[in-house]
């Protein structure tokens, strides 16, 4: 299990990143929103679609569930 995160702010191209603890690409604290411990970043991404409509798995953690 490991706990996965939302980015606040949105990409240039309006996706919410979509990280898992770890990563190098972690937003700071005041920018991310805990989504929850899960196996895999796919229920997390569809958690985080609940705030973030368009939400993306992070390339570099979460590729996966990366859509370019």
């Amino acid at each position: 299990m490991a706990r996965y995160y939302v980015n606040k702010n949105s990409q240039a191209n309006g996706d919410h990143e979509v990280h898992k603890t770890g990563c190098n690409f972690m937003p700071m604290a005041e920018n991310r929103i805990y989504l929850g411990d899960y196996s895999s970043c796919s229920p997390a991404v569809r958690e985080a679609k609940k705030t973030y409509s368009r939400s993306n798995g992070c390339y570099f953690c979460s590729n996966a569930c990366h859509t370019s």
